[in-house]
């Protein structure tokens, strides 16, 4: 079974735009997202581009901030003080990478917890690592409505992630272990990754080299999701996971793209969404 998050991703955006339509009725005004983009990134513009168009499908405000790479780290910080006093924005994301001169770290520990829909604030990793509600990354939680949708119970399985970031690795090790999976992170320092990643009932792929995982590496009847975003030797969009090589071994497999990646804007628009309710007392 190839998982489709982009056909998953439009039936909840679909549920979430039934959702605003009722906020609309309801509420004095509707959910807003303000994202800042610092610099030129190719890929940061049109990630941001994409995010913009996730918001105006689904019926929500959206507001982009965009300065050049000569933009300082004290006029960054102060943008975010405002927009956390502003009771009008719901979510601020400051999209990724930022240019060298502002601490990446700094910048994301100055948005309010309650507005931070990246989930990246010490205070919303320390929820989720201690199993409180909080706003969870988007991709991990990508991931998470991926295996529900295909109704795959994670209590029980064994699942390998190879990858330790904050963002993708860790993150979702602690969502796979609330749902009582057995879970083993992996990474370059791995004694045998071959071995240790074919007795996995659920392999998550998150290393930044294109198609590396292939047959050897996966388990008969596995159920496969695939992180990576890279180009392959003809300059094609592929995965960590060497998909053609993998697809007929494994029970499910999420291709690149149309995987994970539409899932995780639709995370983000839900994350908006809940901030709402959150700051409004729901």
């Amino acid at each position: 079974m190839i998982i489709s998050g982009k056909e998953i991703s439009v039936k909840i955006k679909d549920q979430l735009k039934e959702e605003v339509s009722k906020i609309k009725e309801t509420y004095p005004r509707l959910p807003k997202l303000v994202v800042i983009l610092v610099g030129d990134n190719q890929a940061s513009q049109t990630y941001v581009r994409n995010k913009e168009r996730g918001c105006q499908y689904i019926g929500i405000e959206s507001e982009i901030l965009r300065h050049d790479a000569s933009f300082s780290e004290i006029e960054l910080l102060q943008e975010i003080n405002d927009l956390n006093n502003d009771d009008t924005v719901d979510g601020i994301l400051v999209q990724l990478p930022l240019p060298q001169h502002i601490n990446e770290e700094k910048v994301l520990d100055a948005i309010v917890p309650s507005k931070d829909v990246d989930g990246f604030h010490p205070e919303n990793v320390a929820k989720l690592f201690l199993g409180q509600h909080s706003l969870v990354p988007c991709t991990p939680k990508g991931m998470m409505v991926l295996l529900e949708e295909i109704n795959y119970d994670l209590a029980g399985k064994e699942v390998v992630i190879v990858g330790r970031s904050n963002i993708v690795g860790k993150p979702v090790a602690l969502l796979c272990l609330q749902k009582n999976a057995t879970v083993t992170i992996a990474h370059s320092q791995t004694k045998d990754l071959k071995a240790v990643c074919s007795r996995a009932d659920v392999l998550i792929a998150a290393i930044g080299k294109p198609k590396f995982f292939n047959h050897e590496y996966v388990k008969d009847g596995a159920v496969v999701l695939d992180v990576g975003i890279n180009r392959d030797e003809n300059n094609k969009l592929c995965g960590d996971v060497d998909f053609d090589d993998v697809k007929d071994k494994v029970s499910a497999i999420t291709p690149v793209p149309g995987g994970i990646g539409p899932m995780t804007i639709t995370m983000l628009m839900k994350n908006t969404i809940e901030a709402f309710y959150h700051r409004n007392g729901d």
